[in-house]
């Protein structure tokens, strides 16, 4: 019985090295993450006494490559792993590995990297229309290179390099029902204006719409003129204090039932959908790390074991639903959030392995060009 899997291949340059992937996406489940494992194969006559050596790299990229003038530099490479590929250590290969060197012949040799707990999701901030170079975030690659030791330079020609996301899912326990009251009075008038908002649910997936339901008691002297609803994602670079950004992702705005008027009410239901498609103009949004041929979407909310243990390179994505009620010029406004999380679904593993054991492998020579290879 022929088995198919799916398989990424990257060659470098001189065509005496190609690495072999089972997949590009690696699962960080807050509390582990799935390691990073492949294949390499060689030509050994084009070594010539030297030594293959891998690595497991996290670059962070928190300014325009453009603005790097004067000796300045907005990125760090972080080498969160590395080792001796070839000659080949004495390690137990799994399965996917066990069945790509049957194939691809004797001069094939596993790797593993072990991704640390505590580093960041991929993130890529969107660049705007005129921006040039890399985008700004938190990207993964695996680095593969012929050279004598660990420290040695690495030449373009005999060096691999082929980028990994790091991914989160949703939970599998949602959290409470999000619910927020906020009560205002106003000097030298009597009475208050009540706003109670809430969401029908905490977690959100991806194109899912958010219900936020919305119910205003006007005790006050004052009039609510108009009521806005948005989604807020919140970017937040733990390397510089104070470095939060926000945007606003999906917003709706009505007035009505308005004017809500001295001793009466307002209840009604807003639908916000935050996607890509309606922000693909927007510089500054971010998005899940992004790979080439690969469809992404907006930042998925980073869930952290700890939250006061982050990494100091990360970027923590959070999002909040806010609803404003306007007074008029002289009432001012009435504010109220509430967080809420927003993910992918966790995939169904037992279907995946499924429709793996049909697909056809696809094999990249680039980013970009394909052949396939069947295993046995």
């Amino acid at each position: 019985m022929v088995v198919q899997f799916k398989v990424f291949k990257k060659e470098a340059p001189n065509r005496r090295l190609t690495i072999y992937l089972g997949r590009r996406d690696f699962v960080d489940h807050v509390t582990a993450v799935d390691p990073v494992d492949g294949v390499l194969v060689l030509d050994p006559t084009y070594l010539d006494g030297r030594k293959v050596f891998g690595q497991l790299v996290c670059s962070f990229r928190y300014g325009r490559e453009e603005d790097e003038v004067m000796g300045l530099n907005f990125q760090k490479d972080l080498y969160l792993a590395s080792e001796q590929i070839y000659p080949p250590k004495d390690v137990e290969p799994t399965k996917l590995q066990a069945r790509l060197m049957k194939k691809l012949g004797p001069h094939s040799y596993p790797f593993t990297f072990k991704m640390p707990e505590q580093a960041p999701p991929s993130v890529t901030i969107q660049p705007g229309r005129e921006d040039e170079g890399k985008p700004c975030g938190v990207e993964y690659y695996v680095k593969v290179f012929v050279g004598d030791d660990e420290a040695d330079r690495s030449h373009k020609r005999s060096t691999i390099q082929l980028n990994i996301r790091r991914i989160q899912f949703a939970p599998s326990k949602t959290g409470r029902q999000p619910c927020t009251v906020v009560r205002k009075d106003f000097m030298l008038s009597p009475g208050e204006l009540e706003l109670e908002v809430t969401l029908d649910k905490q977690l959100y997936y991806h194109t899912e719409k958010i219900a936020v339901n919305i119910s205003i008691t006007n005790n006050s002297n004052k009039t609510v003129k108009k009521v806005k609803a948005a989604v807020q994602q919140s970017v937040d670079i733990s390397l510089f204090s104070g470095g939060q950004y926000k945007s606003t992702v999906a917003s709706v705005e009505s007035e009505e039932g308005c004017p809500v008027s001295p001793g009466s009410g307002l209840q009604k239901v807003f639908y916000l959908l935050p996607t890509l498609d309606s922000n693909m103009d927007r510089r500054g949004i971010a998005l899940d790390g992004h790979l080439k041929n690969i469809h992404t979407n907006l930042a998925s909310s980073t869930l952290l074991a700890n939250p006061e243990n982050r990494d100091m390179f990360g970027m923590i994505i959070s999002y909040t639903v806010k609803v404003k009620l306007y007074l008029g010029a002289m009432g001012g406004e009435v504010t109220a959030e509430l967080p809420f999380v927003l993910m992918h679904p966790k995939p169904d593993l037992r279907r995946m392995m499924r429709a793996d054991s049909q697909a056809q492998v696809e094999s990249f020579r680039s980013d970009s060009m394909g052949a396939s290879v069947d295993m046995d």
